[in-house]
């Protein structure tokens, strides 16, 4: 059986003197779609920041087999691990084609950069309308959408996402949510998912850990967990 691509080891983290994690523990495989539920407050952002190291941490983080906790934030992108940070984090100021550039700047190649536009473009269509325009003047959603973007200019193996939906219209989030699908089944880019849309995540996702105070409370397929009545009663609304 092949190693899986991500694995976190009794993962601890936190913020000054507060722990926000206490010791999780899971595996992603390469290839699939990972969400992580939790109410406000569960730890899913942390747990995001602690395997791209931004957060005070203890424990092991491995992608590919390889030790990454320690490592720098760059260094850790470097190796192939986007993060899609809750905020979207647009860079306001530049075109959204100059805010894709940004994105392949820790591309150890930087060939095939109008190729990779191009298929930014056709995922996301609205963003090629708009290629010159400042990034700040973009809608909610559009924002979103340059954020996936950018963070799929590197040539990821793992995308880290928090909370995509956040304040966007049904509509947008839709096609947000059908871009991550394609992306994962036609590019095999493996996907861990933060996401209050508890419904949506679980329809997209291969696997889900529920999360409470920093521990993990609950394991198991999408499937599984969406037909879990606990689960169900508290994060589904039904």
């Amino acid at each position: 059986m092949a190693a899986p691509l991500l694995e976190v080891r009794n993962l601890r983290a936190g913020y000054g003197p507060t722990e926000v994690l206490h010791g999780l523990s899971f595996a992603i495989e390469e290839g699939t779609i990972t969400a992580l539920l939790g109410a406000n407050g569960a730890g899913k952002t942390t747990t995001l920041r602690a395997i791209c190291n931004m957060v005070r941490t203890s424990g092991e983080v491995l992608f590919d087999g390889q030790r990454i906790d320690g490592k720098s934030t760059e260094d850790i992108v470097r190796l192939g691990v986007a993060h899609v940070p809750d905020g979207r984090g647009t860079f306001t100021d530049l075109t959204t084609e100059e805010n894709l550039r940004l994105g392949a700047y820790a591309r150890r190649n930087h060939r095939d950069l109008a190729e990779d536009y191009e298929r930014m473009y056709r995922l996301f269509p609205i963003l090629a309308e708009r290629r010159h325009q400042q990034a700040g003047t973009l809608s909610g959603g559009q924002q979103q959408m340059l954020a996936v973007a950018r963070a799929l200019m590197l040539r990821p193996r793992l995308l880290l996402l928090d909370e995509p939906s956040f304040g966007l219209a049904p509509m947008v989030v839709k096609e947000i949510f059908e871009v991550m699908r394609d992306i994962n089944r036609t590019q095999k880019v493996t996907i861990l998912l933060v996401e209050q849309n508890a419904a949506m995540a679980l329809k997209l996702a291969d696997q889900a850990h529920l999360l409470e105070t920093g521990s993990i409370l609950m394991s198991g397929s999408g499937k599984d967990l969406m037909n879990d009545d606990a689960v169900r009663r508290a994060y589904l609304g039904y």
